[in-house]
C-alpha cells in the first residue's frame, strides 16, 4: 500500500528532463519532445526514412516483409538510444509509459491500436528475462492498450545471442524457428488484426520471424509498432 502512494504522489511531483536536464519537468519535457521525436517520412512497411510522398522503399518493394505495416515513432540515436538502453538494462521500467505516449503519438499509431483485435508483445527467453527481471515489450503493450495485450499467445522458444552484436544474416538465422503460437490458442489469430509490439527495430528480422508464425496461423493483417528504428 505504501509502495502504491508513494507511485500515485510521484506523478504530482516535480521532476527533471532525462535530455537537457531542466528543472521542474516531466520525465521528458515538451521542448524536447518537439526537438528530437518529430514525425519523419517512413516506408510503410519497414519504417526506415524515406524521401516524402514515397509510400515504400526499394527493398521492401523487391521483397516484403512478413507484416503489412511497420509504424516507428523516434530514430534510435541520441536521446532515445542511451534511454532505451537504461529502460531495458538499467531496471528503468517506468520509462515504459513515456515511450507508450511517444509511440501513440506517431503517425497512425492510434488508428493501429484502435483497429486491432489482439496486441502482441514479442516475448524474451526464459534466461533473457531472468536477467532483465521484467520484459520491456509487455510492458510497453500494457501501456498503450492493456485490453487487448496477450501475452501468453506467442512464445519464444529458443533463446538467441543479442541482435545488436550480429551481422545480418546471422541475425535472420538466428531468430529462425525462434516463435511458436501455444498450441491450444493457436486459433485465436485467425483472421484477426494483429499488432505486434517491440522496443528497437533493427534489421526487422525478429518481428519478422514472429509475423510469420501469426501469418501461417491465418492472421488478417499484422502491424509492427516500434518505439525507435535504427537508420
Amino acid at each position: 500500500m505504501f509502495s502504491q502512494l508513494l507511485q500515485g504522489l510521484s506523478r504530482h511531483l516535480p521532476s527533471q528532463c532525462a535530455v537537457c536536464r531542466s528543472w521542474p519537468s516531466q520525465p521528458l519535457c515538451e521542448e524536447c519532445v518537439t526537438e528530437f521525436a518529430q514525425p519523419t517520412p517512413r516506408c510503410a512497411t519497414c519504417a526506415l526514412p524515406v524521401l516524402q510522398n514515397m509510400a515504400q522503399c526499394g527493398a521492401c518493394m523487391a521483397q516484403p516483409p512478413m507484416f503489412d505495416r511497420c509504424l516507428a515513432a523516434v530514430p534510435y540515436h541520441y536521446p532515445w538510444s542511451q534511454l532505451v538502453v537504461d529502460f531495458k538494462f538499467g531496471g528503468q521500467a517506468a520509462w515504459a509509459r513515456s515511450f507508450a505516449t511517444l509511440m501513440r503519438s506517431a503517425p497512425w499509431v492510434e488508428p493501429a491500436l484502435d483497429q486491432a483485435d489482439i496486441v502482441l508483445p514479442l516475448p524474451l527467453s526464459g534466461k533473457r528475462l531472468k536477467e532483465r527481471g521484467f520484459n520491456q515489450t509487455l510492458l510497453l503493450a500494457r501501456a498503450l492498450d492493456h485490453r487487448k495485450v496477450r501475452h501468453d499467445l506467442l512464445l519464444r522458444t529458443k533463446d538467441t545471442p543479442a541482435q545488436s552484436s550480429l551481422p545480418r544474416e546471422e541475425r535472420l538465422q538466428s531468430v529462425e524457428n525462434a516463435y511458436v503460437l501455444e498450441p491450444l490458442q493457436a486459433e485465436l489469430v485467425r483472421n484477426k488484426r494483429i499488432v505486434l509490439i517491440d522496443d528497437v527495430m533493427t534489421t526487422g528480422a525478429t518481428l519478422n520471424a514472429a509475423a510469420r508464425v501469426l501469418r501461417q496461423a491465418g492472421a488478417a493483417h499484422i502491424t509492427a509498432v516500434v518505439f525507435a528504428r535504427t537508420e
